[in-house]
């Protein structure tokens, strides 16, 4: 009787509970409507940041593992984002986190926002990518490599999964875990689901261990991310930024390879990579992503360098009401002030001209007229 008891007591609660259960919201697998995208974007201000990893970190895996999750670092660097004026930081994140330990992940992840909002900074966070080291290890982290633009920077999820189509699945757990924790958190503006797809390592010793025919994998996998994001259903709009190619064919979809067409009418939002030095070739994607009739996000630019500068870019962001998002905040680990020729050719001290980031690890920066000239464009007081 007392086992009957129990279980009828168990189907009481069942029963109670599913009255209870809040109205699920209809799910589409198809993008945001036109409409709904600009009605989200309207709501927001000029959204201006950097991708951000903390400076005493040389990848996504030292930035979020217990061991080394710098939280007085995150601290101190986003209150010097903030004091620039900045409201909107990229950041990535790692699914072998998630497998390490999804609960303190969870956690760490939380901590973060926390630092942000209290600096009303909103995140976009990045869950894959297919740049630099194709095969990322947890624990420690290696040294960097003295003068090397980003040596230590890993791919997620990394060759051994991404070659292998049997295996993609393995990453449902870790898509859908941290969306669906965060689908309603007003901290969390926007998921950029995956950075670069089909970005091939060229350096030395890593070629090798790349996926051959990484395009199909990447687009295999693009494709089980966007509907394992859509059935979570999350507030937020999704992304991923188009980077490569003859940006005369941006605004033509039917010119563009499979997985940049998919990339592009799968996104409510459209983000784009702008590294050129000559601002007519950031314009003309501007006015082929134009087309599509959404808003707008750069998420990465800055290469000082070929002349790819604040001064140069920002106006142009600003008159066009385009997210700027330029890579780096401060000097450290992952060493990008240094070009991507770092790589091969041989660095002795700090270039004389910055490749990305904005200031040093004491919080100086590496222009004070650019700083200067960033926090007027942000307060609207430079045109």
């Amino acid at each position: 009787m007392k086992t009957f008891g129990a279980l009828l007591l168990l189907l009481l609660i069942v029963a109670c509970a599913e009255n209870k259960k809040p109205e699920q919201k209809s799910i589409s697998y198809q993008a945001w409507p036109e409409a709904k995208a600009w009605e989200w974007y309207k709501d927001q201000p000029w959204l201006v940041g950097t991708n951000f990893n903390p400076s005493t970190s040389i990848n996504q895996l030292e930035f979020w593992q217990s061991d080394t999750f710098d939280s007085l670092t995150i601290d101190r660097e986003l209150s010097w984002s903030a004091d620039l004026g900045m409201n909107l930081h990229r950041v990535y994140l790692h699914n072998l986190l998630w497998d390490q330990d999804s609960i303190g992940f969870l956690k760490r992840l939380e901590s973060y926002l926390t630092i942000a909002d209290k600096y009303q900074i909103k995140t976009m966070f990045v869950l894959l990518d297919d740049v630099w080291h194709p095969v990322p290890v947890l624990g420690k982290q290696p040294d960097p490599a003295p003068h090397v633009h980003n040596s230590g920077w890993v791919q997620a999820p990394g060759a051994e999964i991404l070659g292998d189509s049997t295996r993609h699945d393995e990453l449902e757990n870790y898509v859908k875990g941290v969306v669906s924790h965060f689908a309603n958190d007003q901290r969390v503006l926007v998921w950029d689901i995956y950075n670069e797809p089909d970005n091939v390592a060229g350096q030395e010793g890593r070629a090798s261990l790349e996926v051959e025919n990484k395009q199909l994998y990447s687009l295999a996998l693009l494709k089980r991310v966007v509907k394992w994001v859509r059935e979570v259903n999350p507030d937020q709009p999704i992304t991923t930024g188009i980077w490569r190619g003859n940006i005369d064919h941006w605004g033509i979809p039917d010119s563009l390879p499979a997985l940049d067409r998919y990339m592009l009418e799968n996104s409510d939002v459209i983000s784009f990579h702008a590294y050129d030095g000559d601002l007519k070739n950031v314009n003309k994607k501007i006015e082929a992503l134009k087309t599509y009739g959404r808003p707008l996000l750069c998420t990465e630019y800055l290469a000082r360098g070929v002349g790819n500068s604040f001064e140069k870019l920002l106006p142009v962001f600003k008159d066009n009401k385009i997210a700027a998002i330029n890579w780096g905040l401060v000097s450290g680990k992952s060493n990008t002030i240094y070009p991507w020729k770092s790589w091969d050719s041989t660095f002795t001290g700090e270039p004389e001209v910055w490749h990305h980031d904005i200031f040093r690890a004491d919080g100086s920066p590496f222009s004070e007229e650019e700083v200067l000239f960033i926090k007027e464009i942000i307060a609207g007081e430079s045109n």
